[in-house]
């Protein structure tokens, strides 16, 4: 058994080449293998949002407070709200973060394959944000 103690792991902020705006992400797991499933809590203030990226083996994302957006490659900008809970599968292209006018956090469970959880790619224009 291993217990990680509540403010052992440093926030880092997101970096500005994966992210627009501010952004804190608080580590919560990550093990060695064979374990392949890590997770953050992802803070976004008003307006910061994902770059589009990518999960080899998907992601779930549990959302914890405020009120956010998500989006897929070809589909409409979702509103999502504390309480529900969203998958990407695997190597769908999509983006996530806070309104334009509301912060929002959430848990971001992924699993890695051959070391690697995510593919970032290009940034979310400005007039792709929003409903």
């Amino acid at each position: 058994m291993e217990i990680t103690r509540s403010g052992a792991q440093p926030s880092t902020r997101g970096s500005a080449e994966y992210f627009t705006g501010s952004v804190r992400i608080d580590p919560l797991f990550s093990h060695a293998d064979p374990a392949r499933v890590a997770g953050a809590l992802v803070t976004f203030e008003p307006g910061a949002r994902t770059a589009w990226h990518t999960h080899p083996l998907g992601q779930t994302l549990v959302v914890t407070a405020g009120l956010g957006w998500a989006q897929r490659e070809g589909g409409p900008v979702e509103e999502i709200r504390p309480g529900d809970v969203v998958w990407f599968p695997p190597g769908e292209k999509h983006w996530h973060g806070a309104t334009a006018t509301t912060g929002m956090s959430h848990f971001a469970i992924q699993e890695k394959r051959d070391g690697t959880s995510v593919e970032w790619l290009e940034r979310v224009a400005d007039d792709q944000y929003g409903p």
